[in-house]
Parts: structure tokens; C-alpha cells; sequence
């Protein structure tokens, strides 16, 4: 029975290197792919959230909006399509200035590609004038 050849075996290395990866990925929810340390902080202040608009806070990655007077909703800044940085939102709409992917502000849901999926969204509330991840 032959032996193994160098070939073969550098195949079987990479596809189990590719599985390990793409499980790690794949697994947990928004809740958990979080940004460490995040949670529980002021990531801006309510007054500089403008309707219709919001702010990247580049500090946590975080693209916060405001779609509608007293509604705050937070993503991740990071494009699914290719991890550019989403720009702060404008009419309601997040756009990847990389690709050209557009995210509705109220969803973080793709408006427009190449972009598969929507933005990660963070549960986030107001304390005070702050509004800060849960």
C-alpha cells in the first residue's frame, strides 16, 4: 500500500485548517462577536446623534444612528462584504465607501451590495445623555 505523498498531505492540512477557521467564524451570536469591553460603556452622547444621521466611533467600531427623533440603534462598522468601515449614516443610509454596500439605519439590513448580509447589530440604551451598549 503506498505511503502519503507531501501533496496529499499539505491538502489534508489546509482543508482542516479552513474548517477550523470557518467553525470559529461561524459560531455565537451578535451578542457574542461584540467588541470586548464594550458593553456597559457610554459609546457617544445623545445630543451628538442627529435624526436621520448618527456617528462612527472608531474607538469600538461602532456605527451609532438616530433613524427616528429618540430611536438610537447601534452596528458594527465593519462591512460583512469585506470588513471596510461603514461611513456615518446619511438620510437613514450607512454606506461602505470600499464596494459601494448600502445598510438601512433603523435594520443595519443591506440596502444595496455587494454585501450578503446586514450589519451587526448592539443592543443599546440611554442613561442620562449617554447612550451606552447593553
Amino acid at each position: 500500500m503506498p505511503g502519503v505523498g507531501r501533496r496529499e498531505a499539505l491538502g489534508a492540512a489546509g482543508v482542516m485548517a479552513c474548517g477550523v477557521a470557518l467553525g470559529a467564524c461561524g459560531t455565537g451570536d451578535a451578542k457574542t462577536r461584540q467588541t470586548p469591553g464594550v458593553k456597559g460603556h457610554v459609546i457617544a452622547k445623545v445630543a451628538d446623534v442627529p435624526v436621520g444621521g448618527g456617528k462612527v466611533i472608531g474607538k469600538w467600531k461602532i456605527v451609532v444612528a438616530q433613524p427616528s427623533e429618540g430611536v438610537f440603534k447601534a452596528y458594527s462598522a465593519s462591512c460583512p462584504h469585506r470588513g471596510c468601515a461603514v461611513g456615518s449614516p446619511e438620510d437613514n443610509v450607512m454606506r461602505c465607501p470600499c464596494h459601494g454596500s448600502e445598510f438601512a439605519a433603523d435594520t443595519g439590513a443591506v440596502l444595496s451590495g455587494p454585501a450578503q448580509g446586514p450589519l451587526t447589530p448592539y443592543a443599546v440604551k440611554i442613561e442620562g445623555d449617554g447612550i451606552v451598549v447593553v
